[in-house]
């Protein structure tokens, strides 16, 4: 059970940079679209009003915040102020992508597309910070698995509290 424990720590620990980076946009986001209101050849939206510029600068600088707090902490400052923007950055482009997937599938902003919305900002947050630091198996595998249940309770939350238009 202790190694369970250590295994779930380890993942948190890793994975904060990407969360941070991904909720903060609903808190400090806002402004100009990314895609600055531009259509695909689909003639849908590239991402949608909800991706910012504001959103993703905040997101990227939250992100980067946390890896420098834990750098910090850990006494390992540069690796994981590196270890930190790489998350956050990858974070946001996988948050992109998952937006510009929903709007090529007919999914507006705000509709659900289960694992999609939960996992794209992850698997490209690990992907990005992969040259830098790559977690064993049993580390992925807790952040896959304990990312959806995160996720869906911290956007319960932002609906709750009013920062959020739906509780998904």
């Amino acid at each position: 059970m202790n190694e369970l424990f250590q295994i779930l720590g380890s993942a948190l620990w890793f994975i904060l940079p990407a969360y941070v980076a991904n909720a903060t946009p609903v808190v400090l986001g806002g402004g100009r679209p990314i895609d600055a209101g531009k259509k695909f050849t689909d003639g849908r939206p590239i991402f949608g009003a909800g991706k910012t510029v504001q959103g993703f600068l905040a997101g990227l600088v939250a992100g980067t915040f946390v890896g420098l707090l834990q750098g910090i902490a850990a006494g390992t400052l540069s690796r994981y102020l590196a270890l930190g923007f790489l998350l956050a950055l990858g974070a946001l482009l996988g948050d992109l992508l998952g937006s510009f997937i929903k709007r090529r599938l007919g999914i507006k902003r705000g509709g659900l597309a289960p694992g999609l919305d939960q996992l794209s900002f992850v698997v490209v947050a690990l992907l990005a910070a992969s040259p830098l630091a790559l977690p064993s198996w049993e580390i992925v595998l807790t952040i896959i698995i304990i990312t959806l249940p995160i996720h869906l309770a911290t956007n319960f939350g932002g609906y709750k509290l009013g920062l959020k238009s739906k509780p998904y």
